[in-house]
């Protein structure tokens, strides 16, 4: 695999550095690197957040992404994702969720945006808003193809309670559904 760099884009408390920190230990997990790199405001719940995660066969020399250079994003939040979009390469993938993102026309022209109703599919599908970062961790693993998604799903459910395991999974398999969907 040659170097994937993702970003996950959100506000304080929305489960995105999570996310990051699942796809770096899964990396680090199947003998490669894995980096994440969070900036979050002083408003830490509710707040702009940004993770940036770099997923390479060799070292990884500097943990955050250039400009240009990320080649999948997700966004679950408007402020968010306006503030960060421009590291996106041009023509590459960004999944928003439409009840709270609004790409510009412009936008859609520079990239490929694909909506996908991640809160919603949490809330009322899964039954747990909290599982957002697990559907969000689906989606974007099924678009990138970045990891082995049995080492994925084993790294997500080492860093979450054992009570929530089924309810992860669940949220993992309707992540992945929608993502595939989309792709047709």
């Amino acid at each position: 695999m040659s170097k994937i760099v993702m970003r996950f884009t959100g506000v304080g408390g929305q489960g995105v550095l999570l996310a990051g920190e699942i796809f770096a230990a899964a990396k680090i997990k199947a003998g490669g690197y894995g980096v994440k790199t969070a900036t979050y405001t002083s408003q830490v719940r509710g707040g702009p957040t940004v993770v940036d995660i770099q997923l390479d066969d060799k070292e990884i020399w500097y943990p955050y992404a250039i400009d240009g250079q990320v080649d999948f994003m997700l966004s679950v939040a408007d402020k968010s994702y306006q503030l960060f979009k421009k590291g996106v390469r041009e023509g590459a993938t960004i999944v928003v969720e439409p009840n709270l993102v609004s790409p510009t026309d412009e936008d859609r022209k520079k990239w490929n945006i694909v909506e996908i109703p991640i809160i919603t599919i949490a809330k009322e599908e899964v039954g747990n808003v909290i599982t957002q970062s697990v559907v969000a961790l689906a989606i974007a693993n099924t678009f990138t193809k970045a990891l082995d998604e049995d080492l994925l799903i084993d790294t997500m459910l080492s860093k979450v309670p054992a009570k929530v395991h089924e309810v992860n999974k669940k949220a993992y398999e309707l992540g992945k559904k929608y993502a595939l969907e989309a792709m047709k």
